[in-house]
């Protein structure tokens, strides 16, 4: 084999290996308990982070600028009640919260913008869950005003696994045409394999009203993220650069005893 062959050859392979399906970022909301009952813990647990939920990689998350409770239609600044914490030697946060009465409390995230120099931008996802409580589960529709947000067709909570799930991608409360959502399994115990890099993540388009459908093969914790290009920019060592907004959403669904 002649030198120029070899430097060829080791190119392409180069190309091949760095060519690999980049890994999804996610912020994460993960209650304990998403559907509280009478009789059962009142206080539940949150997990916050962000992560690459699937493969169990783990990013830094700083201390979010704001961390809110919806209850009951009011909301509520729990970022002081966050408490630090590390998960595979990155920062993570948690929360003890008590449920004191019936009804839906939704959880939300923004975080600080995430620099990502692997695309040359910054990431801010939009996180929320929704936990309901006491057979009280009105309004589980209602949008809660985030700058981008799933607003859910069908409840993000209570689900069997193989339902079809059903949202609507908004920025500024308008539906968001043809979006795009990238769906990712919380694999917590890292006890599922993808069987390719490519079915890591899955990747889904909303239709010309912004809705999407996705119905999950597996039960446990899944992540949707909607993904849209800020209508503003963030400087980076003088430089302006593009900002991506995650509209996430997190359900839980069940297998059937």
């Amino acid at each position: 084999m002649n030198t120029k062959f070899k430097s060829i050859l080791a190119a392409t392979t180069l190309v091949l290996f760095s060519g690999s399906v980049a890994n999804a970022h996610y912020g994460m909301i993960i209650p304990s308990d998403q559907m509280v009952m009478q009789g059962e813990e009142s206080t539940i647990k949150l997990d916050v982070r962000f992560w690459h939920p699937m493969e169990g990689t783990p990013m830094p998350l700083d201390k979010p600028v704001k961390f809110d409770v919806i209850a009951n239609g009011q909301k509520t600044d729990i970022l002081g009640s966050l408490q630090s914490t590390t998960s595979k030697g990155m920062q993570t946060w948690g929360l003890d919260y008590k449920i004191k009465r019936p009804g839906l409390y939704v959880f939300t995230m923004e975080p600080q913008p995430y620099w990502e120099p692997a695309e040359d931008k910054f990431i801010i996802h939009y996180t929320k869950v929704v936990v309901t409580s006491y057979g009280n589960d009105e309004g589980w529709d209602e949008e809660v005003g985030l700058k981008t947000e799933i607003a859910p067709l069908s409840k993000p909570f209570g689900q069997y696994s193989a339902n079809v799930f059903q949202g609507v991608v908004k920025m500024d409360g308008v539906p968001v045409p043809n979006a795009e959502i990238e769906v990712e399994y919380y694999n917590e115990d890292g006890s599922k394999t993808a069987p390719t890099d490519y079915m890591v993540t899955q990747t889904i388009k909303a239709d010309s009203n912004g809705v999407f459908t996705y119905a999950a093969p597996v039960a446990g914790w899944w992540g949707f993220a909607a993904l849209n290009d800020a209508d503003f920019k963030i400087k980076h060592e003088g430089q302006e650069k593009d900002v991506e907004l995650g509209a996430v959403l997190w359900v839980k669904f069940h297998d059937m005893k």
